[in-house]
């Protein structure tokens, strides 16, 4: 029980030193980038144009917003590995492998995500919405009205593009299989509308800028599926192990 009790408090130890690592890193790179905020600003209302804000402390609180999450993606790199070296301990060398190969390219296809979502998805639904002003509806949009709208496209994106992972780890673990997504198409359509619906702005544009992505990468998701399945008939086993 002590061994227990000792082992535990030493794990505690080890995650609280990481932790304020972490945090360390996170503020020294957001100092570092302190001064490039109001160009990153610029770039990201630049499909918007000019936008408002009608509080006072509106247009800073959009300012330390903008550089956490500027910080935050640039001390990703370490934190990823604070977090990494912590689990690290406890995993097989099969799951281990399963990690190095998924957790790169879960970021890669969240990145490209993002990018989708902002020169394309964006502009286009951004000036889809726009187009609905008139004399009698003037639009004045908010600095935060916009960055929350862009941010929940971004975020949007980025996790439906994870969607031929998902599949791909459902193959892994012997769940899904090409012959069965194939002939789920028809309902995988139904439930990628929904969720493009719940995920997008309330809008057919928008929903539909998110739905037609997914429905694409169904299929992407249904070659690497059948790419783990050949690898595991070839080499007699399970993938990534």
């Amino acid at each position: 029980m002590n061994s227990f009790f000792q082992s535990f408090f030493k794990h505690i130890e080890e995650l609280r030193s990481r932790v304020i690592k972490s945090v360390l890193v996170f503020v020294f790179v957001f100092c570092l980038c302190y001064g490039f905020i109001g160009k990153l600003i610029a770039q990201l209302v630049a499909p918007a144009g000019h936008l408002i804000f009608t509080a006072p402390a509106e247009a800073f609180s959009t300012y330390m917003m903008v550089g956490a999450l500027m910080a935050l993606f640039v001390a990703s790199p370490y934190i990823a590995y604070q977090f990494w070296a912590f689990v690290a301990g406890a995993l097989k060398p099969s799951e281990k492998k399963f990690i190095r190969i998924f957790a790169p390219l879960s970021l890669l296809f969240f990145l490209s995500g993002g990018a989708f979502a902002y020169f394309f998805a964006v502009p286009r639904a951004y000036s889809f919405l726009m187009s609905f002003s008139s004399p009698y509806l003037v639009p004045m949009i908010t600095v935060k009205n916009y960055l929350g709208f862009l941010s929940r496209m971004i975020l949007a994106f980025g996790v439906a593009f994870e969607l031929p992972l998902i599949l791909a780890f459902l193959a892994k673990i012997g769940i899904a299989s090409p012959e069965y997504l194939r002939q789920k198409r028809k309902h995988a359509v139904v439930v990628i509308l929904i969720v493009a619906a719940i995920l997008a702005p309330p809008d057919v544009v928008s929903m539909m800028i998110l739905g037609i992505p997914l429905m694409l990468l169904y299929e992407v998701g249904i070659f690497l599926v059948r790419f783990f399945y050949r690898q595991e008939k070839t080499t007699n086993i399970k993938p990534f192990e």
